[in-house]
């Protein structure tokens, strides 16, 4: 064990992950590796996944300005759902290549595609480049998400991941905050293009840090493995169709479209197809059995909810905030600041809380009960509701969704063989991101034909939902009961949108009860090896000790 102790290099269970994180000196790893490296490590995991969900929060605040460079005002939404797609196609297949290959070297190819898709979006010349170079970027995106919370898995144990996992939340929170503002800085010293140009240096600092400090080699595949094309395949096109449905119905074409119901029999064709190969493949992209793990299942279904609710409050509340409150647009993001605040610090808190106790269960019943509470009461809101009450109202939706953001994934991690880690963050991250397609999608749907409905009872005449999203100066310059119409219009919109989201969130909060406290596993991958190896040396021992003994009592004999 001395020598154990002074190695420089120490490989982490190779048998699942092939991994050699960097180490000091000092031998006792009390759960993992050692402290240093994994600040370095995590460090860079922390600019991944600021790199892959800062991005789509700069854009926003960029868009007109492109539009009005580039033109093609009629794709503007092409730009958003280009990356969306091909990250929430993509990632069960990162996983699944990170599973089979090792992570390192999938990790790293998927930030280097990420990057060449940001360099490529900045010197776009029209519209039709610019969505087909945020389609790189997003698969890239992919890997980044995927990789960042399957690399945690292998590194750190269960009893210890809450708070990193926790420290990831609070990066997804700050991407949220930080993005609209960052965003409308660059667009106005630097120009849009920087919007996307800004990602690279970023990229390359984590890019390094993971060459030079986590190893990861290339993993050694199994005889008879192969990648399943045809499973991925299958998965891809159903996704795709899945997607494009939530994004184009009731807005692009009418929810009974033949376009709409295409895409919907194909996709759901798709996927029934995909679990046929699935369960007949020698090595699935997807193994079905992680799904006989109730808390697998049961987290999966809780972070579709999540993403549901999440990515459907930030669409909505800075619209109630501009067109009701009157906030600008830069006010409405900093009035988005007790929800995410909140969200991020109580997933700091919930992680800490489980490394210590290794206690799970309530976080997920506790954050359900709270996004309930939360969004009935962003329902009731109304013309007369003051910020400050607003405020408060976000603040318990954010607590809400900060106790269950990580949890999700860290009981999903624990509820798999090491083996299947890839494939197990990333399906929770593909249900977390079909959850908020849909989430944006049906909120949408409902808050646009409410303020259609009402639009039309009070004699709005043209100003229709899809035409009026109006900020505060445009509201302005409207005559008094039209600008009155539109504001009780908005406010009946956000009504039906959070009203239905408070009643999705009832369905994730009562499965929340059926999730079983099962014991985090205590030792990670190092300490899990570094026992193995204390193992060897005890019987290579005690095989020397009777070969010591043997040997003269065989003298004597002879």
């Amino acid at each position: 064990m001395g020598d154990m102790a002074d190695a420089k290099t120490k490989q982490i269970h190779p048998k699942d992950t092939e991994t050699t994180v960097t180490e000091g000196t000092t031998g006792d790893t009390e759960a993992g590796p050692q402290p240093r490296s994994v600040r370095v490590v995590l460090l860079a995991l922390m600019i991944a996944m600021l790199l892959a969900m800062l991005d789509n929060m700069i854009i926003g605040t960029a868009m007109p300005t492109i539009v009005g460079e580039l033109g093609g005002l009629e794709h503007l939404s092409w730009v958003v759902t280009a990356y969306t797609l091909a990250t929430a196609a993509s990632t069960p297949i990162w996983g699944k290549l990170g599973d089979m290959f090792g992570r390192k070297s999938v990790f790293l190819t998927s930030i280097v595609i990420f990057l060449i898709g940001s360099a490529l979006s900045g010197m776009a010349q029209d519209m039709g480049q610019l969505i087909g170079f945020r389609a790189v970027q997003g698969l890239g995106a992919g890997g980044l998400m995927v990789g960042v919370m399957a690399i945690i898995g292998d590194l750190i144990p269960p009893r210890e991941r809450g708070k990193y996992q926790g420290m990831m939340a609070g990066i997804m929170a700050l991407a949220m905050i930080g993005g609209p503002l960052v965003g409308g800085t660059i667009t106005d010293h630097w120009g849009w293009r920087w919007s996307f140009y800004i990602n690279l240096p970023l990229g390359v600092v984590a890019l390094v840090m993971l060459t030079v400090v986590l190893h990861l080699p290339r993993k050694e595949r199994a005889a008879g493995t192969r990648i399943d094309f045809l499973g991925a395949a299958l998965l891809t096109v159903g996704i795709t169709a899945i997607v494009l449905v939530t994004t184009w119905g009731g807005t692009e074409y009418a929810w009974g479209s033949s376009m709409i119901i295409g895409l919907g029999a194909g996709g759901t064709l798709s996927l029934l197809a995909f679990l046929f190969v699935e369960r007949h493949a020698a090595d699935p992209m997807v193994p079905l059995h992680i799904f006989r793990s109730r808390n697998f299942t049961l987290m999966s279904v809780i972070g579709f909810f999540t993403g549901f609710v999440m990515f459907g409050a930030t669409l909505f509340l800075p619209l109630y905030q501009q067109s009701v409150q009157g906030a600008s647009a830069t006010n409405s993001g900093l009035l988005l600041l007790p929800m995410l605040l909140a969200m991020m610090v109580v997933s700091m808190i919930a992680g800490r809380v489980t490394t210590n106790s290794g206690k799970y269960k309530i976080f997920p019943i506790i954050g359900g009960a709270f996004m309930v509470v939360g969004l009935f009461l962003l329902s009731t809101m109304d013309t007369g509701t003051t910020r400050f009450t607003s405020g408060l109202y976000m603040a318990v939706l954010g607590a809400g969704m900060g106790f269950l953001m990580q949890i999700t994934m860290l009981v999903a991690q624990n509820s798999v063989e090491m083996k299947d880690m890839g494939v197990a963050s990333s399906s929770t991250t593909l249900f977390r991101t079909l959850g908020s397609s849909f989430g944006v999608a049906i909120m949408g749907a409902l808050f646009n034909h409410q303020v259609n409905a009402e639009m039309a009872a009070r004699g709005g005449g043209d100003l229709t939902a899809k035409s009026a999203q109006l900020d505060a100066a445009s509201l302005a310059k409207l005559p008094a009961a039209l600008r009155e119409a539109y504001q009780y219009a908005v406010t009946a919109g956000t009504h039906s949108a959070f009203l239905v989201a408070s009643a999705v969130a009832v369905v994730g909060f009562v499965l929340a009860f059926f999730v079983k406290e099962v014991a985090l596993r205590g030792a990670g991958l190092a300490k899990k090896d570094e026992e193995e190896g204390e193992k060897t040396d005890e019987k290579t021992d005690e095989k020397k000790d009777a070969e010591k003994v043997a040997a003269p009592a065989l003298t004597d004999a002879v």
